[in-house]
C-alpha cells in the first residue's frame, strides 16, 4: 500500500529558515508522554528556540515547548521538558561526525503528523551570516516588486 500518507502541519519554525541555511532534512518520530497528543492535537507547540543534539548515541529535541493539555491532570509533563527523537542509529551517528566536524546544527524545522504519529522534520543546518539574511531579504523584495509589476500590467 504505496498510498500518500495523511499529514497535518501541527508547528513550523520559520525562524530557522530565515537564520539557517538548510542542507539536507530528515524525518524522525518523537517519544510523547501521556497527554502531549492532546496538546499537540489542538495545535499548541513552538519550535522557535528548539534545537537538537546528540546525547550517548540517541537524538534529542530541546527547547520545544508543548503547552500541557487544558483538561489533563496533574501528572501533565513538563511543557519544556527534553524529548527522544526516533531515528535508525547509522543515522544519529552520521549526523553527529558532521556536526562536530563541519559546523552544522541540527535544527527542527516542523511538527506533523503522519497518519497518527507525530513526526518531526529536522534539518541539517549550516548558519547564515548577516549578509546573507540581507542578500535574501532583497531577494524577497525584488520578487515581490516583480510580481507586483506582473499583476499590474495584465490589468
Amino acid at each position: 500500500m504505496a498510498g500518500k500518507a495523511n499529514t497535518k502541519t501541527i508547528a513550523q519554525n520559520k525562524k530557522a529558515f530565515h537564520d539557517y541555511f538548510v542542507e539536507e532534512s530528515f524525518e524522525a518520530g518523537i517519544e510523547l508522554k501521556g497527554t502531549e497528543v492532546k496538546s499537540l492535537r489542538a495545535g499548541r507547540a513552538n519550535l522557535k528556540d528548539a534545537w537538537c543534539s546528540v546525547v550517548n548515541g540517541e537524538m534529542v529535541l530541546n527547547g520545544c515547548h508543548i503547552s500541557p493539555y487544558d483538561f489533563g491532570n496533574i501528572f501533565n509533563p513538563d511543557p519544556m521538558r527534553v524529548r527522544r527523537l526516533l531515528m535508525h542509529k547509522k543515522e544519529i551517528l552520521r549526523l553527529y561526525g558532521i556536526v562536530k566536524q563541519q559546523g552544522y546544527s541540527l535544527i527542527p524545522l516542523s511538527l506533523y503528523f503522519k497518519d497518527s504519529r507525530v513526526k518531526v522534520q529536522v534539518g541539517l543546518c549550516r548558519g547564515k551570516k548577516l549578509y546573507d539574511k540581507r542578500a535574501d531579504m532583497a531577494e524577497k523584495a525584488a520578487k515581490r516588486d516583480i510580481e507586483r509589476a506582473i499583476k499590474e500590467r495584465n490589468r
